[in-house]
């Protein structure tokens, strides 16, 4: 057995910001509960590896059971690249989840950051453009928060 253990270690990419519309309810008893579809209408990429916008393309398929939500999402990047763009596929499954007071502060309209709570998310990324391949090469992870209409996602690769 092998005692020594690689610690995760982590590259900022870039951030999303997507716009996302308000919830339609798919099902569920009460708001909230059950689930929910919300359209991705568009957004920006922007950081060290990765520049762009978010295409209105898509959505958010997303169940809620008390203050745990299960999201899966999936839209299109077009990122900027030096000789014209490529389009990105983004396929984007994770969890939000607080606690009870934190989700009255939320609810009071008082901002929450992302270490106030679980905002989590795991991407697959695709593409034939071969500037980007690199996406399709390494597993990514995203640290979220929402602001007023808009989902931002830090992006980091696992190295």
């Amino acid at each position: 057995m092998h005692d020594d253990h690689m610690t995760p270690a982590f590259e900022y990419c870039f951030e999303l910001r997507c716009t996302v519309e308000e919830a339609l309810r798919l099902g569920g008893e009460t708001p909230g509960e059950g689930l929910h579809f919300a359209k991705v209408s568009g957004g920006d990429v922007s950081g060290p590896r990765l520049s762009g916008r978010v295409l209105d393309s898509g959505g958010d398929w997303w169940r809620g059971r008390g203050l745990t939500v299960h999201l899966d999402a999936r839209y299109v990047i077009e990122a900027h690249l030096p000789d014209g763009t490529a389009g990105i596929e983004v396929v984007n499954r994770g969890i939000w989840r607080t606690d009870p007071a934190t989700f009255e502060r939320m609810l009071a309209g008082e901002p929450v950051g992302e270490e106030e709570l679980y905002y989590r998310t795991a991407f697959e990324f695709r593409t034939e453009h071969p500037a980007v391949q690199w996406l399709t090469e390494s597993q990514f992870v995203g640290y979220a928060r929402a602001e007023p209409g808009v989902v931002v996602i830090r992006v980091f690769r696992l190295v």
